[in-house]
Formats: structure tokens, C-alpha cells, sequence
């Protein structure tokens, strides 16, 4: 295929910052839930007592994975697996919509079809790119297995579960790129999946069999509906099975496959699910820049409200089953009890929930932020500017809407803590308190990574997307996982989410909150007003 090496070198230029920090990323988490596991859980009955709880209370399993046995390779897994398959499903299906349906809107595709290189060579060269990323993330996490002194084999099982089942997200991106119009719809479809199959799988562990010494589970069959309860099967460091990994990559090449099938029938640019008619004349609502913004992100801000609702059901709904827990594991009570300040292990739960709400508030921010670089390079805003609006008050919209994001997205979280409450037989309402407190914590957490991705976008436009996303995977594994791993105080509070405001036995711990609040404030003010004097950059 004429020009396949110069388009494959040019997409692995493009990504020269983006695939290392996934990759590095996946096999950073790997390596330290190793660690942390064996800290937390570093004898063999405590592993055990864990999985037997987890065994009468199923629900824990929509959040982890496979049971697999006590051994501590197998149980790191159990805890962490979904979670960096989920990792290499994002970094798949953001680069196969990057490559292609972006390429198309932006007209870079345009430009390369002029050439000699042909219709398919594009999409050959971007689904290239994605094996090698893959690739090199399977290999980054196997090392990391390996760097812990786990099993060869294990590890290998282990990594390449982790990238097939990355290979299969590849194929659903490319796959969506092919039937929708904008790469935004593209993006939003194979999130969509990704969540969906994640949630199929811990569904189809929850309604699983256990064996009678409740340390492993066998799945019901919803799990052969998700990748992730596949990479799952190959249950690594105890059966070592290396098919459900082929089955995985297999898929993958399959849905690749139909990639191609769907660009060959097509023409450059349309799509085979229509975009809905527009109005003739626009609704008095969108009379100004605000309103634009607000129109543009409606369906995102919806769907991160939607997750911020079901996080505070289940931050006060689940006080029964971690009761459960607790009462059988110490450990586990000693890492509620920590977070909880010496409060009890509700206030615990709540903490943890609304800590993992604090990132999706984050992930609704950076989304409107990042939005507006896609209206930049897409030349939209240029049309907006044209108008009698300055680039301040344009960054300022989106700016103002993002921060409403994030308050939706926790206030959302507040009304399912309500709802949770009152569907348990005996219910708290104290822990409401706890609730609100630390919900409007976690907007001044959210509000900073708002602010450093703005800043971002003013100082290196090119920088936006990318760095916005990698700096709240940064602050979600130390913030989240740091405690979990052993880390030291001085590194979990380098992220916004681990300094926020939570209650202790003594009242208000407002911990971190005014240098939060110091630097959102500092932040917006220097983003603002170094927008006045950047240009547009529309090349992206």
C-alpha cells in the first residue's frame, strides 16, 4: 500500500506523548497494586476471609473482578484487573477516533485521499498503530509482574489479556468512527460501550456460582458478552488459560475487519447513522456564546450526572454489606475507619464513593475544556470570535459552564446518597452531613483540574486533550489508589481529591481546601487573562 509507512510514522509521531502515558500509566497501576495488596492483604487468611465475604455479598463484584483464588497474584487481579483493562480500552478507542473520523472533519483526510495513498491505507496505518500501542502496553504490564517476582507465565497471561482485550476496544472505535458523523459522537459511543461492557461483566461475576470454599467463582454466561469478563477467564497466576486472550484478539481483528468493510462502502466524510436535522432557525435560548456552549455540551453533562446519581446510591447503600465485611476482616475496618478520620464505616463508604465522585466531576470539566480545543481546531470558534466576543469571554463560557458541570455532577451525587438512605431498613440521616460536606469538597478538588487544563489549553492548545485526561489519571491513582498502595501523606495529597474536606469524629476536617480554593482562583485569573493575548490555534 503506497504511503502505509509514512502514514503509520506520522501517526505514531502524533502520539509520541499520548500512547507512553497509557501504557506507563497501565503498568504503573499493575506494579503498585501489587504492592498495595500486599500491604494491606499480606497473609494468606486475610485474602481468604476477604474473598469469603465478598462471596456473600455479590455486589462488591460490580466493581472488581474475577475471583480467582487466595494466591496473592490471583487476588491482586481480582481487585485491579478491570481497571487497567479499562485503561487500555480508552487508549484504544481514543486513538482509532483520533485517526480516523477526527482526520475526516479536520480535512486531514481530505488531503491524504488526494494522494496516491488510497481510501484503506489510512485506516490500515491507524489500525498499525493501535496493535503497537497495544503492544507495548501489554508489555510495560507484564514487565511490571514480573519486576514483582510473580510467575513468568502468569504475567505474560496477564499482560496480553490486558492488551487483547485492548485490541478489541480498537475495533469497536475504529468500528464507531466509521458510523458516526463527528468524532465527538464517535468518542461518546465507545465510552458508552466500554462502561456498559464493564458493568455487563461485574453483572455476570455478581449472578456467578462459587465453590464451596468460597475463594473462586465461576461466572454466569452474561460475562461472554464483555471483553472484560473474557480478559477475565484467562484468570491469570491460577489457570493461566491463554484462550480466552486469542478469543479476545480475535474479536478485535474481526471488528478491525468490519472497519474496513464499512470504509470501503462509504464516502469520505458521511456516515452510516445520520445526524439529526437541525431546526431552521435557531431557539431564542441560543442567542449568545453561553447558551452555544451550554447546547454543545448538554449530552455529556447528562451523562456524567447520570454516573455522579448512581455514585451516592451506592456511597450510602452499600453500609450493610461493608458492615459484613468488616466484622469479618479486620483490615478492612482499619482502611474505612482511616478514612474516615476515626469516623464510623458508613462515613468511610462515603468517603471512597465521593472521592471516585471528585474524579468523575473532574472528567465532566476537562470534557467542556477540551471541547472547546476540538472548536478551535475545527474553526467553529473562529465563527463564534467573528461576533462582537473577545477570547476571554469565549475561554470564559466554557470555563463557567464546566464549573456548572462539575456541581451538577455532585449535586446529582447528593440526590442518589438521599435515595440510598432511604432505601435502607434503618436509615441514617445523619450521614447527610457527611454527604454534603464532602460532595462540595470534592467541587473545589474537580474545580483545579478545571483550571490547570484551561491554563493548559491558553499555554499549549496542542497539549489540552491529552494532558487534561493524563493529569486526572494522575491525581485518580494517587488520590484513589494511593492509600490502598501504602503510599506516603506528602504524595496522596499532591492530588486535589485527597486534600478535600471530609467530617472526623471532631467536626469539619477542612484539610487542603484553601490552597484548592487559592489555586482555582489564581488559575482562572491567569487563564483569563493570558487568553487575551493568544491567538487562535487552529492547527492541531
Amino acid at each position: 500500500m503506497s504511503g502505509f509507512g509514512a502514514l503509520l510514522a506520522q501517526r505514531l509521531r502524533r502520539d509520541r506523548m499520548q500512547v507512553p502515558l497509557w501504557a506507563v500509566g497501565t503498568a504503573l497501576l499493575a506494579y503498585l497494586s501489587y504492592v498495595g495488596v500486599a500491604q494491606s492483604y499480606g497473609t494468606e487468611a486475610d485474602r481468604e476471609a476477604l474473598l469469603s465475604t465478598v462471596m456473600a455479598n455479590r455486589v462488591i463484584l460490580l466493581f472488581r473482578g474475577l475471583p480467582s483464588g487466595a494466591d496473592d497474584g490471583a487476588f491482586m487481579l481480582f481487585l485491579i484487573l478491570p481497571f487497567l483493562v479499562m485503561m487500555a480500552a480508552f487508549m484504544s478507542t481514543f486513538l482509532a477516533v483520533r485517526h480516523t473520523r477526527a482526520d475526516e472533519e479536520s480535512g486531514r483526510a481530505e488531503l491524504v485521499g488526494a494522494t496516491a495513498a488510497g481510501r484503506l491505507t489510512p485506516l490500515a496505518a491507524t489500525a498499525a498503530h493501535g496493535l503497537i500501542a497495544g503492544a507495548i502496553l501489554a508489555a510495560l504490564t507484564t514487565l511490571a509482574y514480573l519486576a514483582v517476582g510473580l510467575p513468568v507465565t502468569g504475567s505474560l497471561i496477564a499482560g496480553c489479556a490486558t492488551g487483547a482485550a485492548g485490541l478489541t476496544f480498537l475495533g469497536v472505535g475504529l468500528v464507531m468512527g466509521q458510523l458516526f458523523r463527528t468524532p465527538r459522537a464517535a468518542n461518546a459511543a465507545s465510552v458508552w460501550i466500554v462502561l456498559l461492557t464493564y458493568l455487563i461483566a461485574g453483572i455476570g461475576s455478581a449472578l456467578g456460582t462459587p465453590t464451596s470454599d468460597l475463594q473462586r467463582l465461576e461466572s454466569s454466561w452474561l460475562v461472554w458478552l464483555s471483553p472484560f469478563g473474557w480478559a477475565e477467564q484467562s484468570r491469570p497466576f491460577a489457570d493461566d488459560a491463554g484462550w480466552p486472550v486469542v478469543l479476545c484478539a480475535l474479536v478485535g481483528l474481526a471488528l478491525v475487519g468490519l472497519a474496513f468493510a464499512l470504509q470501503s462502502v462509504r464516502d469520505l466524510g458521511s456516515s452510516f447513522v445520520a445526524e439529526r436535522s437541525g431546526r431552521p432557525a435557531a431557539r431564542p435560548a441560543l442567542a449568545s456564546p453561553m447558551a452555544l456552549v451550554w447546547r454543545l455540551n448538554t449530552g455529556a453533562l447528562i451523562g456524567w450526572a447520570i454516573g455522579g446519581l448512581l455514585t451516592g446510591m451506592l456511597a450510602t447503600s452499600l453500609s450493610a454489606p461493608l458492615q459484613e465485611t468488616a466484622a469479618s476482616l479486620p483490615s478492612v475496618e482499619a482502611i474505612l475507619t482511616a478514612l474516615s478520620a476515626g469516623g464510623s464505616l458508613e462515613e468511610g463508604a462515603v468517603v471512597i464513593f465521593f472521592t471516585m465522585l471528585g474524579i468523575l466531576a473532574a472528567c465532566c470539566a476537562v470534557q467542556v475544556i477540551c471541547r472547546a480545543r476540538q472548536e478551535e481546531t475545527h474553526g467553529t470558534a473562529e465563527i463564534v470570535l467573528a461576533a462582537p466576543v473577545d477570547r476571554a469571554r469565549w475561554l470564559a463560557d466554557y470555563v463557567v459552564v464546566a464549573f456548572a458541570g462539575i456541581v451538577i455532577v455532585v449535586a446529582s451525587a447528593v440526590v442518589g446518597a438521599l435515595l440510598g438512605i432511604a432505601s435502607l431498613d434503618d436509615p441514617d440521616w445523619s450521614l447527610m452531613t457527611d454527604v454534603l460536606v464532602t460532595g462540595g469538597g470534592q467541587v473545589a478538588a474537580a474545580s483545579v483540574f478545571l483550571v490547570i487544563t484551561a491554563l493548559v489549553f491558553v499555554l499549549a492548545p496542542r497539549l489540552t486533550i491529552p494532558l487534561g485526561w493524563t493529569l486526572v489519571m494522575v491525581g485518580m491513582i494517587l488520590g484513589l489508589f494511593g492509600p490502598l498502595f501504602g503510599f506516603p501523606d506528602w504524595l496522596v495529597n499532591l492530588a486535589p481529591i485527597g486534600v478535600a474536606p471530609t467530617m472526623t469524629s471532631d467536626g469539619v476536617d477542612l484539610k487542603g481546601l484553601w490552597w484548592l480554593l487559592l489555586a482555582v482562583a489564581v488559575g482562572a485569573t491567569a487563564t483569563l487573562s493570558l487568553m487575551r493575548r493568544r491567538e487562535l490555534a487552529a492547527d492541531g
